[in-house]
């Protein structure tokens, strides 16, 4: 995997990329209680309403479904790569490699993340997913 962020501090939304690959519960120790969190889909049919939530109580029914039901064998990150962009926003680029439950096939999946964060914790989580490819 390869982590790349341009400071000495890795960004809030890279160490919560982190933990989320790796299953680490203390991911949500980067989340903050005020949280704005979204997936977004391009070009896809699925519905997806149940992936937006805010504050920190919506966090754990969305992460128990992405679980059970997208990564239902965990994922693996190729690539995180967060630019800061300035004032504590970030637009990260996440690359990953998982079994996609729905679809019952390992796919690859790139998606861009723009995100905030203060006091070393996320409070605006917006991310699209670019479709995934069958591998």
């Amino acid at each position: 995997m390869t982590v790349q962020t341009p400071t000495e501090t890795p960004a809030a939304i890279a160490q919560l990329l982190q933990k989320f690959a790796a299953g680490d519960p203390d991911m949500m120790a980067h989340i903050a209680e005020e949280i704005d969190f979204r997936i977004d889909h391009y070009a896809d049919d699925l519905d997806v309403s149940w992936q937006a939530g805010k504050g920190l109580a919506a966090m754990g029914p969305i992460l128990a479904r992405l679980g059970a039901e997208v990564f239902p064998q965990g994922t693996e990150a190729l690539e995180i790569e967060a630019q800061p962009l300035g004032d504590g926003w970030h637009l990260t680029r996440f690359h990953q490699r998982f079994f996609y439950g729905l679809k019952a096939q390992t796919v690859t999946s790139l998606t861009y993340i723009l995100s905030h964060e203060v006091a070393g914790k996320v409070d605006y989580f917006r991310e699209t997913v670019t479709g995934t490819q069958a591998i």
